[in-house]
């Protein structure tokens, strides 16, 4: 496992902050298309069912960059 950190404009930003970033990005797109099919309707508490669909997406993209 080798993290460094990343050079935005002359700032070192922590990996884990553009990651979390990169996957916030997807989980919006992924938000809008359950929104589109209704899928959303048949959870029982959408903010939660979306925070663990975030931290699920986050946790799996760290174990695969982390190879």
């Amino acid at each position: 496992m080798n993290f460094v950190e990343v050079d935005l404009l002359g700032v070192y930003v922590a990996p884990i902050s553009v990651m979390m970033v990169a996957v916030w990005l997807v989980q919006i797109a992924l938000r809008r298309v359950a929104d589109h099919f209704g899928l959303l309707r048949h959870v029982w508490h959408p903010a939660l069912f979306v925070f663990a669909a975030y931290m699920i997406l986050l946790s799996s993209t760290v174990l695969i960059l982390a190879r």
